[in-house]
């Protein structure tokens, strides 16, 4: 059995190097206070931001989507599985992002992972394209440009100056900048508007992947072109929505012809059975809210949240990166280190996890804190006490 002592012997390195991963049962819905392998927990590891995910009119529109349109979808949607329930979704988010995009038209896609690889993929299908990439890239922007015919260039993080000398050495016909909005291991924020204002410079598309932003940011929580007030048809917009919408799926948005090339070209898109009609109903309810007197709530509190933790953690050792997103990351250092706080916090009943390369570089393993509009000032209290605790005794 050559073969499967191979794979052995991978698992082993993984092992060796403290990088192996496990997944844990959860018996309970997505929420703060979850039972999870049989065991109640108070959860800082969901990026269900405004809390949604259990949300009684979001789980009333499923149900009543399920009853409505059924299980599933039966096909792609260029065969027969493109329900009305995904056309009104889809006119809706065109109408939220018409503000910020000319002629804006959206698509829905089932992951946020498959809409990253539809628009790279598509809009770098040809060999004279070049995808200009950000360091701190997710890996579903990586793989997406990865598998496009463009060439890629890699700018390092936020380095405008870096990023304005690669695309003026550039003779690409079509030039693509791509960003996360919001960094997912990191929490801050990309610099939106020098980057569209370099794109315009230079003829290039922005493609912003605002997966931990659509929701959170802007005033009614529109996410990052709302939030910078940005306008532009050269802009490409990804929104998440099983994360701060709390259901599941994406978005891309567009001006209308970069979205029927999508319709034509993306491989993503054309090749996949379409979401379930019930998820894209739901999903309606979940922009009422973000849209509405409630979401602006959640976020009012969110961001409550995140100013008490900061104020309350006071690391020494450890470091809290300067975020002020609902993502909170504290550096450990080594895998090893970082396993043995996580595995202290779940002693206590806190689930926290410990994040490791290729997440993120060697040598800053880390705890990615997220906060949720669903926890109270107690709950971050709680965490806040056991981390300085923890801190102290591992000294």
């Amino acid at each position: 059995m050559d073969l499967i002592d191979a794979v052995n012997r991978k698992l082993d390195t993984l092992a060796a190097h403290s990088l192996t991963r496990r997944r844990r049962v959860a018996d309970s819905p997505c929420a703060p206070r979850q039972v999870v392998d049989g065991r109640p927990l108070l959860a800082f590891c969901s990026n269900d931001y405004l809390g949604l995910a259990a949300h009684p009119a979001v789980v009333e529109a499923l149900r009543e989507g399920a009853a409505r349109y059924g299980a599933g979808s039966g096909a792609s949607h260029l065969v027969s599985g493109h329900s009305r329930a995904h056309a009104l979704l889809e006119a809706r988010f065109g109408d939220w992002m018409a503000p910020y995009i000319d002629q804006a038209r959206a698509l829905y896609l089932c992951t946020g992972y498959m809409a990253n690889l539809a628009v790279l993929t598509a809009l770098g299908a040809d060999a004279d394209a070049m995808i200009f990439s950000e360091a701190l890239n997710h890996a579903s922007l990586i793989d997406g440009a990865r598998l496009a015919r463009a060439g890629v260039s890699i700018y390092p993080h936020g380095d405008l100056d870096a990023l304005d000398a690669q695309l003026a050495a550039s003779s690409a016909a079509t030039r693509i900048v791509v960003t996360d909005s919001v960094f997912s291991m990191d929490g801050n924020l990309a610099p939106l508007p020098a980057l569209l204002a370099l794109c315009e410079r230079h003829g290039a598309w922005l493609v912003v992947d605002d997966a931990h932003g659509f929701g959170v940011l802007g005033a009614t929580g529109r996410g990052a072109l709302e939030h910078f007030g940005l306008h532009s048809p050269q802009l490409v917009y990804i929104g998440t929505l099983g994360k701060a919408a709390g259901v599941g799926g994406a978005f891309v948005a567009a001006h209308a012809s970069v979205i029927e090339l999508l319709v034509q070209r993306a491989r993503p898109y054309i090749y996949t059975t379409a979401a379930p009609p019930a998820l894209a109903h739901a999903l309606q309810a979940s922009l009422d809210i973000i849209g509405g007197a409630e979401g602006a709530q959640r976020r009012a509190h969110l961001a409550a949240l995140v100013a008490h933790l900061q104020d309350a953690l006071r690391p020494r050792r450890w470091r809290l990166l300067a975020s002020g997103t609902a993502i909170q990351p504290l550096i450990i250092g080594s895998n090893d280190d970082a396993l043995r706080v996580a595995a202290g916090l779940y002693e206590q009943g806190l689930w926290v996890p410990a994040i490791r390369p290729p997440t993120v570089a060697a040598g800053t393993a880390r705890l990615r804190v997220t906060l949720c509009a669903a926890h109270t000032h107690d709950e971050v209290a709680q965490l806040a006490r056991a981390l300085n605790e923890l801190e102290r005794a591992t000294a």
